[in-house]
């Protein structure tokens, strides 16, 4: 198909230059259903974006819809603070019986504030708090959020440069095959924290993405998760998992942790939490660290009831019974091979694939290749991103609910943008 990139004076006059998305996307999106997206044009696109992993449950889930508009219509509070309402009975209820106890997960549940950045905050200073410590360490190409204390502990050098002032108390490690197998794991981590002359202050906690989602997909294997949680332990320093964008199934499990079978101190969640798009995030953590004084930390927007009633009804829908786990996984399999065979057509472009569940991302040597296949695959009416420290991988988040010939559809698409970029 054809687009004609609609006149878009409003948003170039009126709105800040700080915009992104809608440059790589320069249409006016009118409905969503599903897996698609419609432009106010009747211009259809499959949408391998899903909200930045928003959307696990696609656009407008009738399910959660239906759940949504009888709150509503019925007069259920909106706004509760961290007040006791039916709606977040209802929701800390399905998360513990659908979600927590199957899992054998002891967390306590704090809503923090409604974006991920919010749950990364409410972690760091918790962690703090408890270990009376400041320093945390991060790794090589991690995206915690764009508030200070989240900023501190990002990779990405244009981001923190926006913070405008020093990010302190934050140390970068490197993340799993950041020296491509060369260097032991750990070494340089744990030399320092041996070493009375290395310069690195006993952090307070460390904090990981299993997969790096914006830092390029970069998986961490389980036997390097685990090796951190020993290290942590040994070293006594907690664990926080950040799983804004990679929970909620997005890797298969749940939890993105799960098949490292690990048991994280803390974990951040955020994104599909609340099912339909709706800001929510939660921080976990384990009932002895739970040392907060009432009001210590909060937030004016920390009780979105609407996101409750949605969340509840996802957890009871697609988790109580294993099977969007499993379909997850096969989804994911069909992507792999898809991905093969485009790097297997294109040799030379040196791409190379990796990812879990249903998240993935394409690599080329030639970094600016990535956009040019992401911008070609919007004209064909694709949605996909591009992530990494220069946007040199394309990004494939679609959401949970796609079925296997969307799927199909989306992957042709991909491959044929490769094509007629090459």
């Amino acid at each position: 198909m054809t687009i004609t990139p609609p006149a878009l004076s409003v948003f170039e006059t009126l709105e800040s230059e700080v915009r992104s998305y809608c440059r790589s996307w320069p249409a006016v999106f009118d409905r969503a259903q599903g897996s698609y997206m419609y432009d106010e044009d009747g211009h259809t696109y499959l949408d391998f974006f899903a909200g930045a992993g928003a959307l696990n449950y696609g656009h407008n889930n009738p399910v959660l819809k239906r759940a949504l508009i009888d709150y509503i219509e019925r007069d259920g509070v909106t706004h509760g603070l961290d007040m006791g309402t039916t709606a977040k009975r209802a929701f800390l209820e399905a998360f513990q019986n659908v979600i927590l106890r199957p899992r054998d997960l002891p967390y306590k549940v704090m809503f923090p504030g409604p974006t991920g950045t919010n749950a990364v905050e409410a972690a760091l200073k918790l962690a703090r708090k408890v270990k009376g410590r400041e320093s945390i360490v991060s790794f090589t190409n991690a995206f915690h959020g764009m508030s200070l204390g989240a900023l501190a502990v990002t990779g990405n050098s244009m981001k923190r440069a926006g913070a405008g002032i020093p990010l302190v108390h934050g140390t970068p490690m490197p993340f799993d095959n950041y020296f491509d197998g060369r260097v032991p794991d750990f070494l340089w981590f744990e030399r320092l924290l041996e070493d009375q002359g290395g310069g690195l202050n006993q952090p307070a906690a460390v904090i990981v993405e299993t997969i790096q989602g914006e830092g390029g997909i970069n998986v961490a294997r389980p036997e390097w998760l685990r090796a951190l949680a020993d290290l942590c332990e040994r070293r006594d320093m907690l664990l926080i998992v950040d799983d804004i964008q990679m929970g909620c199934g997005r890797t298969g499990a749940f939890f993105s942790f799960e098949e490292a079978g690990i048991t994280p101190d803390i974990v951040t969640l955020s994104k599909s939490i609340s099912g339909y798009g709706m800001p929510m995030s939660l921080t976990l953590f384990k009932p002895e660290l739970d040392i907060w004084e009432p009001g210590e930390h909060n937030g004016t927007f920390r009780g979105n009831n609407p996101a409750f009633v949605t969340s509840a009804a996802a957890l009871d829908t697609y988790w109580s019974d294993g099977q969007m786990e499993k379909q997850t996984i096969a989804r994911g399999e069909q992507v792999e091979q898809a991905l093969s065979a485009i790097v297997e057509e294109h040799p030379r472009l040196g791409g190379e694939y990796r990812g879990r569940g249903l998240v993935w991302g394409l690599e080329f040597t030639e970094k600016s290749r990535a956009s040019a296949v992401a911008a070609r695959a919007f004209e064909l009416g694709l949605l996909i991103e591009t992530s990494g420290p220069q946007s040199e991988v394309v990004k494939l988040l679609p959401p949970l609910t796609v079925s296997p010939e969307e799927l199909d559809e989306g992957l042709r698409t991909l491959a044929r943008a490769v094509r007629e970029t090459v």
